[in-house]
Order: structure tokens, then C-alpha cells, then sequence
């Protein structure tokens, strides 16, 4: 017997409470998939999981071929798969951006694909088994205890992500894919270390820390409650700041193209990355990425210093440094050797007419700081919510 769509919903986004830098980087990501992906670590308890598939969601709709496995744009010919390029005709439909789960026990042909070779001698029909990185496909590929993946599953992944092409091969029959997917681990540090490689693939991370203010310790317990004992309340609850979170991601998508990056953030970028000898020019770019999807989504045209800040911090404190003999730079390194480097641009060249914000803390996402995640009408009175235990919201 199915169970009502309701129950078998996740937590929704919007209940989240606190951890306001993971919900940026990975609303970034959304936003701009072009940023490839994060990776989550922290302690057990910490709600790591819950909150990568909460996304679901808020997760955008978008055009893809009708009964093409691999989602291929039909607004990119250049990207059509090897089966699509082969079709008489293209006919779209609407599709919505999903999580694609990655399990620890799966087979190889399972994450790759493969090549029904039996329907290939009895038909001629070219019939492909299609594997996760095709699934994954405009999608999010999650891999839950990243850490403990085996090795050459960890290498398709990495092939796949870098290329972003993926070829599956069978008895000399072929057939290529586009594979461009939101790469998003989580882990336990106390399960073990990722390998240098690996989480240069990364291209942001956060450092997820337990909760200790005790409000919003009795917060995350009274939604949990809820949300176990009366999911429906729950879900009336939050779903319409669920549905202003979509518009927030519709709009930042399509104001990304016009946001406009000072070519002195850029020469500040690479020179603060030169001097804490980041390994590689990978984390340039991620920052330059990053900084003008965050100014995008507080619904600005223009970069400052604050994105520019906070886009480090989130593309560095994971990075290997000078060849792999230094430990990753922490906070505090990444804070002060930009703000240095920035200075010095800003005195050699001022910006005119740039606008300022302050780097959010933990929690100012729940407090609609900076207009950041706020509904989009500006002047929408603001209200506190509370959750007691019957489920009825406050405001």
C-alpha cells in the first residue's frame, strides 16, 4: 500500500534553524550549478542529512527532452546525450531538479550504466540501463559518508564531475552523456579523512557545529516533535515560506547573469590566494562563482566586499596549500589575508557607487538579515514564529 505523499515528504528548508552559512552555500548552488557542488562535515547530530534533503522543497523546475534519461536541455543541442542526437524529433517536457542518492553499497554499473545487450541483438535497438551519474544529470547527486565511498566508485564520480561528460561503453557499443550534476557530500571527520583529491573536487565546504544557544536548541526540538506527530500541521506551517524561497531562487537565477564583479575584487581574489598559497587556480574561479551567486541572491547587481568574504571562507577552509604541505587555512587566515589584499585595492583603485553588507552570522538567516532571505516583497511586515508543541503558528 503507498503512503500518502504527505508523510513520505522531507523536513521542509524553511524549518531549518540556524546554520545560516551551509543554507547560503547551498542555496548558491542551486541557484548557480555552475559551482559544482559542497561538501558538508561535522559531528553526529548535527542535522547534516536533514538539511541537504530538505532542498527538495524548494528545488526549480526545468525543460527537459521527453523519455531521455539522462534530463538533456532541449535548448542545448550541444549537449544532447548520443541517443538524443540520434532522435527524428525533440519534444520537451517540464521536469523538477531532484536529489539523486548515492547508497554506500552500489555497484559500479549501477553508478555508471550500462548497455542492454540483449535488446541490442534482438532489436538493434540501442537500449541503455541508465546509472546514477545519468540520473544525476541538471540534478543533485548526494553521497551521504562521502569518506567511507570506496575508492573507484570516489574515481567515476571524479572523472564524470570534471570532464562533465560521462561515456558508457559495452561490447564495443558507446554512448556519451552529458553528466553536469551538484556534487553534495556530507561526513563525520571522526570517521575518517577524505583524500586530498577528493575534496579538491569540492568546490565549497562547510564545518558544521553543533547548536549551543539554548532558544534555538528548544526550536529545533519543538518542529522535530511536530513535524514527526502532525506532518500536515507542519507542512501548513512552513510551506509558504517554502514557496517565497523558490521565487527568491527563480529571480537570483535570473538576475545571476547581469551581476557585475570589479576587475579589483578579482586581482584581491588572486592575490589573497597566492598568499596563503592555495594549491592550484580552481579556488580563484569558485570564489569569483560564488561571491556573484550570494550577491544574486540578496537580489543586488553587483559584488561586494562582504560576498567576496564569505565566498573565501566557504571555497578555501578545505583546500590543501603550498603542494599538500600545509593544512588547510583556517577562518581567521582566510579573513585576514583578504581583508589585507582587499584593502590595498581599495585604496589603489576606490570603488564608486558600490554598496556594502555585513558578513552574516549563524543565524541571521532566520532573522531576515540584509533582506536575504526574506519573501520578495520588501515590505512585507516581518514576523517572529513559534512552533509550540499543537502546531499552531504565532505570529
Amino acid at each position: 500500500m503507498e503512503l500518502p505523499e504527505i508523510i513520505m515528504r522531507p523536513f521542509l528548508f524553511s524549518a531549518i534553524v540556524g546554520q545560516a552559512k551551509l543554507k547560503t552555500a547551498y542555496l548558491a548552488n542551486v541557484i548557480n550549478p555552475g559551482i559544482g557542488g559542497l561538501l558538508v562535515t561535522g559531528p553526529k547530530g548535527t542535522g547534516k542529512s536533514t538539511v541537504v534533503r530538505s532542498i527538495t522543497s524548494i528545488l526549480p523546475e526545468y525543460e527537459a527532452v521527453d523519455g531521455c534519461g539522462f534530463h538533456c536541455d532541449p535548448a542545448r543541442p550541444d549537449r544532447f546525450c548520443t541517443l538524443c542526437r540520434e532522435r527524428p524529433s525533440i519534444e520537451s517536457v517540464t521536469r523538477q531538479m531532484r536529489i539523486v542518492s548515492l547508497p554506500l553499497s552500489c555497484t559500479e554499473d549501477r553508478l555508471i550504466g550500462s548497455i542492454d545487450i540483449e535488446a541490442l541483438l534482438k532489436t538493434r535497438e540501442k537500449k541503455v540501463q541508465v546509472g546514477i551519474l545519468g540520473e544525476a544529470n541538471r540534478n543533485v547527486l548526494y553521497v551521504d559518508e562521502v569518506n567511507l565511498l570506496p575508492d573507484h566508485l570516489v574515481d567515476d564520480i571524479l572523472d564524470a564531475a570534471a570532464s562533465p561528460w560521462h561515456t558508457i561503453e559495452r561490447e564495443g557499443i558507446s554512448i556519451t552523456h552529458p553528466a553536469e550534476f551538484i556534487l553534495v557530500g556530507t561526513m563525520n571527520p571522526e570517521e575518517g579523512e577524505l583524500r586530498p583529491q577528493i575534496l579538491d573536487r569540492f568546490p565549497l565546504c562547510i564545518k558544521v557545529r553543533s547548536v549551543h544557544d539554548p532558544r534555538q536548541r528548544v526550536e529545533i526540538v519543538k518542529r522535530n516533535l511536530l513535524y514527526e506527530r502532525n506532518p500536515e500541521a507542519f507542512i501548513e506551517a512552513f510551506e509558504s515560506e517554502d514557496a517565497a524561497l523558490t521565487q527568491i531562487i527563480t529571480g537570483a537565477r535570473a538576475i545571476l547573469p547581469t551581476v557585475a564583479m570589479s576587475e579589483a575584487f578579482l586581482y584581491a581574489i588572486a592575490e589573497a590566494c597566492a598568499e596563503l598559497k592555495v594549491d592550484g587556480q580552481r579556488p580563484d574561479i569558485i570564489i569569483a562563482k560564488t561571491a556573484q551567486t550570494i550577491a544574486a541572491l540578496d537580489r543586488r547587481d553587483r559584488v561586494t566586499e562582504s560576498d567576496v568574504l564569505l565566498s573565501a571562507e566557504l571555497a578555501l577552509c578545505h583546500r590543501t596549500r603550498d603542494g599538500g604541505l600545509l593544512e588547510p587555512p583556517t577562518e581567521e587566515e582566510i579573513t585576514a589575508s583578504f581583508t589585507r589584499s582587499l584593502g590595498r585595492r581599495a585604496a589603489s583603485k576606490p570603488e564608486t557607487g558600490s554598496r556594502t553588507t555585513r558578513l552574516r552570522d549563524a543565524d541571521d538567516i532566520d532573522k531576515g538579515a540584509d533582506g536575504f532571505l526574506e519573501t520578495p516583497s520588501e515590505t512585507q511586515e516581518k514576523t517572529s514564529t513559534t512552533l509550540p508543541e499543537g502546531g499552531e503558528k504565532k505570529t
